[in-house]
């Protein structure tokens, strides 16, 4: 039992013969919420009656019409049951457990609440209401018994309620279907979809995602090219529920497009390019671990929902807020699957090296995603025979010589990534650090200038007309597949078993293109 002098609400329901009654506060009144399945509620429905034929004014709100009409039939009762089978009521009235008896008193405020039946409780309470013994054998009824569970407190029907609310979060406009239309083919005939089905991305389901961070679901995050709209948390939280995340994920989704959005990464060139480019993310510090990322077997391939949702809930955010979708701003020539999704964490614990975040500022246990811009792959690199670093790291040179095409060199990147196995081969040389792999990696692609000019058997490469008017010097000299050693990018991922690593090949590196981007992850 609680006293409390908080006004109610007023409210107006139905009651089981369609007439509305209103609660208003008016008169001293007994509310009392039940429900037909609780035996408690059906264990105090001859007290609702014997008040009723005392002349105190109840008001009994029940939680499923069916229920209602049942109670009314078995019991034989004459007052009505209203009808708060949506819920609104009991949720507004932070009912908890049914049943739920609130005495308010003429001004319309709560002079007592008592859940559950305790007998000597109720007792107390109607005799402060009528002036005789209530007509009722109180020895028939038990000492005590608990409630049950309100059906407004339902985990998922109250994450409905809460949005519905009118101090609700969301502000999204809410888009209503007809009862026969189905809500997936909906989905897909309105655009939003990549091709593949995506969740319904209902009140509850968004407000549950957006409990995934403390961030005001209203906070503009980023303008989202190519139409510069603005990406509130609550829109990227909607996005999110259509990609199939968990709450706990939508920090990273936020981090990404955050990163996503910046004028170095160039979202809007990357998308529209007819090259096919598409982000590639990376996810270090401790909360690969958390969300139970996939960093080892298959870490690059399906059967892990964070890596798959994380990655796709940034695609449909460019895709349904910024509006870059096929046949519109959107022009690949052939697509690729990382427009689905790329996302993937780096296995720090089996790398001898700085993990990526550590390398690009950030400290150890930092959390921070990763967008590289990535027109393919992964290429695999299968080498099983290399004996030591710099043998395998000529031999992976050879591979990304390959990227885009073997005469165009010196204007894209490349993200390197490398397994366990050829980690081990690589540290039987004592001391092989990163850098040494960069830089004999990069060493190994150098060819001379004359051998990449266009010729009868390749349009590509340096113009012949281009190449006479260098120097000399240029004439003569050398050239390296990456502009420099920052361009080649190194994280550890994959199974403890194969030697086979993977490349992914980049798009324009630079000012001109796209530059990486590193975010920190925030709660």
């Amino acid at each position: 039992m609680s006293d409390s002098a908080q006004l109610l609400a007023p409210f107006s329901l139905t009651d089981n013969s369609g007439v509305d009654v209103s609660f208003d506060g008016a008169q001293q009144t007994l509310l009392c919420f039940i429900k037909e399945d609780c035996p408690t509620c059906r264990t105090i429905v001859p007290v609702l009656k014997a008040l009723d034929a005392a002349g105190v004014n109840i008001v009994v709100v029940g939680q499923t019409v069916i229920g209602n009409n049942k109670l009314i039939e078995e019991f034989n009762l004459s007052f009505p049951i209203l009808n708060d089978e949506k819920l609104k009521v009991s949720f507004a009235y932070d009912i908890e457990t049914v049943p739920t008896l609130i005495h308010a008193d003429k001004d319309g405020k709560q002079v007592e609440r008592q859940e559950g039946f305790v007998k000597a409780d109720w007792q107390a309470l109607t005799q402060g209401l009528v002036d005789a013994d209530l007509e009722l054998d109180w020895d028939r009824l038990p000492d005590w018994r608990p409630g049950c569970g309100s059906l407004s407190v339902d985990p998922i029907i109250a994450d409905k309620l809460r949005a519905e609310a009118e101090n609700s979060p969301l502000r999204a406009r809410k888009i209503e279907i007809a009862p026969a239309d189905d809500e997936f083919e909906f989905m897909f005939d309105q655009g939003f979809s990549d091709g593949l089905p995506i969740v319904p991305p209902t009140p509850e389901r968004v407000i549950r995602m957006l409990s995934g961070t403390s961030r005001d679901p209203q906070e503009v995050i980023a303008k989202v090219a190519p139409n510069l709209a603005e990406a509130t948390v609550e829109k990227i939280a909607i996005n999110a529920v259509m990609a199939g995340c968990k709450p706990e994920y939508l920090p990273v989704v936020i981090a990404s497009v955050q990163a996503a959005c910046t004028d170095e990464f160039n979202i809007h060139g990357v998308m529209a390019t007819t090259m096919g480019a598409s982000p590639v993310m990376v996810v270090n510090g401790p909360i690969r671990e958390k969300l139970g990322m996939n960093m080892k077997l298959s870490a690059l391939g399906q059967g892990n929902r964070a890596n798959a949702t994380i990655g796709r809930a940034l695609r449909l955010v460019i895709r349904n807020i910024g509006g870059a979708v096929p046949g519109g701003t959107e022009r690949s020539t052939l697509g690729n699957p990382m427009k689905f999704t790329m996302c993937f964490a780096e296995w720090e614990e089996r790398s001898p090296w700085e993990p990526l975040h550590v390398e690009r500022g950030f400290e150890a246990d930092e959390n921070v995603v990763t967008l590289f811009c990535m027109t393919s792959g992964p290429t695999l690199i299968a080498d099983q025979t290399s004996l030591e670093g710099s043998q395998l790291a000529s031999s992976m040179a050879m591979s990304l010589q390959s990227t885009h095409h073997p005469k165009s060199y010196m204007s894209s990147d490349t993200l390197l990534v490398v397994c366990p196995e050829h980690v081990d081969t690589i540290m039987r040389t004592k001391g092989y650090t990163k850098q040494r792999l960069k830089d004999e990696i990069l060493e190994a692609t150098r060819k001379p200038t004359r051998e990449l000019i266009q010729d009868e058997q390749s349009g590509v490469g340096i113009p012949k007309e281009k190449f006479a008017s260098m120097p000399e010097a240029f004439q003569n000299g050398q050239l390296t597949k990456f502009a420099s050693a920052k361009d080649i990018h190194v994280v550890i991922a994959g199974s403890d078993a194969g030697k086979f690593s993977g490349a992914f090949h980049g798009w324009v590196t630079g000012p001109g293109g796209s530059i990486v981007v590193s975010q920190k992850i925030e709660d």
